[in-house]
């Protein structure tokens, strides 16, 4: 940091106009004139680095100012950001936070009359130096730390602050509206419920072993870490990238029939968008941040944003709502601290759907809360997941919506934990969520819907009620799968913990990346098999490597493939296959028998082809 002090007969300011990076809220600590007769005046210049170590940065520059006014005998101070003592700054945040702290701490002496400039503006000053010996000084001020990285100084949101320090009281719901502490209930039959209770309850997400899906991924070669990216962030290989298309595909349907609207939004955002801004500090989630010239920008980590502002731009009325615009999020950000990070459970760069849905009162915000949770449950069951339900009120809400709250756990049908605010420290007043169990016995959470209570007023979101006036609706957010990266974790999870128990792993039908593999006894039958290919409109390769009967099969058993099919003589001449499925079951059956048993399995699920060459002597080894 560079000062520059001024011991000053007179000093006077008055913003002129306001800059590129003008921060929100500034003229509310500032104002926009100020003058003040006899004064110590400090011009300031906040730089690269001193975020390292920001109290000491801080506690140097209150050393020195504190030292000169008492030499020179003031109790009158100016605060004066001014960019030009430096030619290396910091960025605006950094620079703001640096000022709020040593004006704060200025302002706590009960001897000091303290004066502050806006960040961000451009101002017109006047000053009277008395030019004494010590009317004029400059200090340049270093941390006494290194500089770290953003993980290392542990920045993190006011919301995630706030997320630490809640207090709640967490109980058990049946289907039926029964509650009992959860302390108190018997979880004989729900042990996985038990595990996501302890689980919530510990509050660390960091886990001691790596999960077994990782391994899976790779063995599998859907996924794998990326050593050129920042840790976090994935490479995608043909066969997960088709689960990933796949599932993508499922969920904006369901949300297209729904009455989503889908929509595409920029991925990132001007750090200093006065509304933004705000809703950082609202959202427990840690940003990457970008620098543009002189301007920061963070990367989206939700679909909230944009939709906020495109909400904020659209023109509706009661007729209108609900109102639900969607979007598919490819590539939202989160900064996660590394001993969070776990595969694809808990990553810095992921895929996440996103629904928000405008409603006009509380009453219609429950009817949507309550199709979305069928919608969310509907999402599972088609991925084949099972779940556990939780659900957080703010205690008001829950009192006061009383048959909502057995409403929801009964739709669930299965005992829910609720967790029960006495104040409410987030936008929400109620969020469900759905959360996978996993091999580790941690919980993540999937599907997820809340009912926002702030940010149609923040972002200035409004509909015409039938009045013809102005009114504030409330906002749902949902995610009916959670983030896609997460279901492909939570299902090579699940197949995790089946093989533990001695059951063969298998991925849903519509799933597979490779649904049937045709096996030949011998080359003779290529033309036989040739034939076969044609005739299966599915994902179906052809084992022509020249490897012996054994191998080929326990590589298809190896791949989870559903359908393994060989052919020899006694099937060409039968007009049959050798039918091997999952479950172990094999058994000889005609092509169009096989094929009408597969039918059921596809239906309402999207079909994509076949994500490598037909023929497995042509596939690449991605991972070694």
């Amino acid at each position: 940091m560079r000062i520059l002090l001024v011991h000053a007969d007179r000093f006077s300011f008055r913003v002129t106009g306001e800059t590129s990076v003008a921060m929100p809220g500034e003229l509310k600590k500032a104002g926009r004139e100020g003058e003040v007769d006899e004064s110590l005046v400090v011009f300031i210049a906040a730089e690269k680095g001193d975020e390292a170590d920001i109290d000491s940065v801080v506690n140097q520059v209150i050393e020195e100012i504190l030292s000169l006014a008492d030499q020179v005998g003031t109790s009158h101070l100016v605060v004066y950001p001014y960019a030009h003592l430096s030619s290396t700054l910091s960025s605006p945040r950094v620079a703001v936070r640096l000022l709020d702290e040593i004006c704060r701490r200025l302002q706590g002496r009960d001897h000091l009359k303290v004066l502050r400039a806006p960040f961000g503006y451009y101002k017109s000053f006047e000053v009277v130096c008395k030019g004494h010996p010590l009317s004029e000084l400059a200090k340049t001020i270093t941390p006494d730390k290194p500089a770290k990285t953003p993980a290392e100084r542990g920045e993190e949101s006011e919301a995630l602050k706030a997320e630490d320090a809640l207090k709640s009281e967490w109980i058990i719901m049946s289907p039926d509206g029964k509650e009992i502490p959860a302390e108190d209930f018997s979880f004989a039959m729900r042990p996985s419920l038990e595990r996501m209770y302890r689980y919530e309850k510990s509050g660390t997400r960091v886990s001691d072993h790596p999960p077994p899906h990782i391994e899976l991924m790779r063995r599998m070669e859907l996924v794998d870490y990326e050593p050129g990216a920042d840790p976090g962030n994935f490479r995608w290989y043909p066969k997960g990238q088709l689960m990933k298309r796949l599932a993508e595909t499922y969920v904006s349907g369901l949300v297209a029939d729904y009455g989503g609207m889908q929509v595409e939004t920029p991925i990132m955002y001007d750090y200093q968008h006065p509304k933004l801004n705000l809703y950082l500090q609202r959202f427990p989630a840690r940003q990457y941040v970008l620098l543009s010239g002189p301007k920061e920008y963070f990367l989206r980590f939700a679909a909230c944003f944009g939709q906020y502002l495109i909400q904020h731009d659209m023109q509706i009325s009661y007729h209108h709502l609900p109102c639900k615009l969607y979007e598919l999020t490819h590539y939202a950000f989160r900064r996660e601290q590394s001993g969070e990070l776990a595969g694809l459970k808990r990553l810095r760069t992921f895929t996440m759907p996103d629904l928000h849905t405008l409603a006009r009162d509380v009453e219609q915000a429950k009817e949507e809360f309550l199709c979305q949770t069928e919608l969310a449950i509907q999402c599972m069951e088609g991925f084949g997941l099972d779940f556990e339900v939780a659900i957080r009120f703010v205690r008001d809400f829950a009192d006061q919506n009383r048959p909502f709250v057995e409403e929801l756990v009964s739709r669930c049908d299965r005992p829910a934990l609720i967790e029960l605010w006495d104040e409410r420290s987030f936008y929400f007043v109620a969020k469900l969520e759905f959360n996978f169990i996993d091999a580790l016995n941690k919980a993540a959470c999937l599907s997820t819907v809340q009912i926002d209570v702030e940010n149609t007023e923040r972002f200035d979101i409004t509909y015409i009620d039938k009045k013809g006036e102005k009114r504030y609706p409330l906002l749902l957010h949902a995610s009916i799968s959670g983030s896609i990266d997460r279901i492909l974790y939570a299902i090579l999870e699940a197949q995790a913990m089946r093989m533990t128990k001695g059951t063969k792993a298998a991925f849903p039908f519509w799933l597979a990346p490779v649904q049937l593999r045709l096996i030949p006894v011998s080359e003779k039958f290529d033309g036989a098999c040739k034939e076969v290919l044609e005739k299966v409109p599915y994902r179906i390769d052809y084992d022509d490597r020249d490897i012996t009967m054994g191998r080929k099969i326990r590589d298809a058993e190896r791949a989870w493939i559903p359908y393994i099919l060989v052919l020899g003589a006694k099937e060409v001449a039968k007009q049959c296959l050798n039918v091997r499925t999952r479950d172990g079951v094999q058994r000889k059956m005609a092509l169009s028998a096989l094929l009408a048993e597969i039918e059921p399995q596809m239906k309402g699920k999207p079909f994509l082809d076949l994500p490598l060459p037909e023929f497995l002597s042509r596939h690449p080894i991605f991972v070694g």
